[in-house]
């Protein structure tokens, strides 16, 4: 549990976040914390499931399957990240109006309904678009709601580590599905493993949603939380001057957002890094048993691992800004200063093909090649974490789920982009599918100092905005 109360001496010609010497003697928006991490966990669990359906999909309709190319499933992923795109920037918009509790239920409700009504697309490609795509909807809401509900409820020192904490349940999703998916389809069979996997994925929402209702409010209706712990959150918003806070008050036209260089920063970063996390998710499974030839049982562990490996990277990734911090330095430099420092981690994904070389490597083979992309996953969501807090960093908090949607868009037209791709190499190159991987990781390893680059271009300075 972090230590709000531990105090600092200022260095001489240093300044340091006020934040840091007040106390907090209790600790419920940690528990509010908890309730993201579980909902995000739900969120990932539910769209992780079609990565290890993909071999049933792609089978022969002769050997049982779906019949499905490469590219045909493509279509499936890339559209629900299109959807998903679409949607987030009118999502976050729509939370910023309706508020978090009442936004971030609407959405589960949404993508559980639409998860389980998956199970009944039969065949046709087509179906399966179409009910993905109402079921990117609802997931749009997810990372718009969780990231106001952490500028609500953390001061700016702690909102890399909460959003580090609550997007690590992306990997714990993951998890669960690398380990249940492939047990629906050994239990119930094929036929009705996959109907069985949807259903049963989709339904645990509705517990979170229990959950939810009995210990979310605001902070400022939160009878659960103390005096102390109130004025320790809102320690960034006591500094500011009454014409400052009367600002914040005021709605902000979503178009408006798109004149600031800031909301381009995150735009970019966005764009530029989310395909790969994407990439990850949809194809890793294919890629194992494609380069290995691991079956589905066999794919249960590595991409367990994984995932598993990853929600370190989330947790430690958030928590790298507020050693800068304490050190003096101002929260923008913190946070580009570690964003850097992760980005230079993906370049090891370079190397995952001439370590997953059987003939060079044997057996060790997978085992080289999963400990590498561990590191890329790792490292992905730490950049993950500290990207999605330049948000509340730059902006007030009446617009943080607003530009978190027209990121969160850009991240998924980035998704798309790199999911067609996928499909089309790995029909192009069929017969070899390391060379159509290889060129994956390619892009995976250098996609994150680009973004870094772009985003320092656009940001070179932070300066607090004030005319919203």
């Amino acid at each position: 549990m972090p230590d709000p109360a531990r105090a600092e001496t200022p260095r001489p010609g240093v300044a340091v976040d006020d934040s840091f010497a007040r106390p907090a003697v209790s600790y419920y928006r940690w528990v509010i914390c908890g309730l993201l991490f579980f909902s995000t966990t739900v969120n990932y669990m539910d769209r992780q499931v079609i990565s290890y359906l993909k071999e049933f999909f792609c089978t022969s309709v002769a050997n049982g399957g779906f019949g499905w190319t490469n590219s045909q499933f493509s279509y499936v992923t890339a559209f629900f990240t299109g959807f998903y795109a679409g949607m987030t920037i009118l999502v976050g918009w729509f939370i910023d109006k309706i508020g978090t509790k009442l936004g971030l239920a609407l959405s589960l409700i949404i993508w559980s309904v639409f998860g389980m009504i998956n199970a009944f697309a039969g065949k046709l490609v087509t179906m399966h678009v179409a009910v993905r795509s109402g079921f990117a909807i609802g997931e749009a809401g997810n990372f718009p709601a969780s990231i106001k509900t952490v500028a609500e409820w953390f001061p700016k020192r702690e909102r890399a580590l909460a959003t580090g904490i609550f997007n690590s349940g992306s990997n714990f999703g993951a998890m669960i599905s690398a380990l249940f998916v492939p047990w629906c389809l050994i239990h119930f069979g094929d036929q009705e493993g996959w109907k069985m996997a949807y259903i049963l994925t989709g339904a645990i929402g509705f517990l979170w949603l229990i959950l939810w209702f009995w210990l979310y409010e605001t902070p400022m209706r939160q009878k659960r939380l103390s005096k102390a712990e109130h004025d320790y959150i809102n320690s960034d918003e006591q500094a500011k001057t009454a014409s400052e806070a009367a600002t914040d008050a005021a709605k902000v036209p979503w178009l408006r957002l798109l004149k600031y260089r800031q909301t381009w920063a995150f735009f970019f970063g966005k764009f530029l890094t989310d395909g790969v996390w994407w990439f990850y998710l949809f194809w890793l499974p294919d890629y194992l048993k494609k380069q290995f030839g691991m079956t589905k049982h066999q794919v249960m562990l590595p991409t367990f691992i994984v995932y598993g490996v990853a929600i370190i990277g989330s947790v430690y990734g958030g928590s790298i800004p507020m050693t800068f911090m304490k050190r003096g330095m101002a929260v923008y430099r913190a946070r580009m200063t570690a964003m850097l420092l992760i980005a230079i981690f993906p370049l090891t994904v370079l190397a995952t093909q001439y370590f997953g070389n059987v003939s060079h490597f044997g057996t060790l083979a997978p085992i080289l090649a999963i400990s590498i992309i561990c590191v890329g996953a790792a490292a992905h969501q730490a950049w993950s974490a500290n990207l999605f807090t330049t948000v509340s960093d730059m902006f007030p908090k009446k617009a943080v789920a607003s530009v978190t949607g027209i990121g969160a868009m850009a991240g998924g037209v980035g998704g798309v982009m790199v999911q067609l791709l996928a499909g089309v190499l790995t029909d192009a190159y069929e017969a070899a599918p390391q060379t159509a991987y290889l060129i994956m990781f390619v892009l995976c390893a250098v996609s994150y100092l680009a973004a870094w680059g772009l985003m320092k271009a656009f940001v070179p300075q932070h300066k607090p905005i004030t005319d919203l």
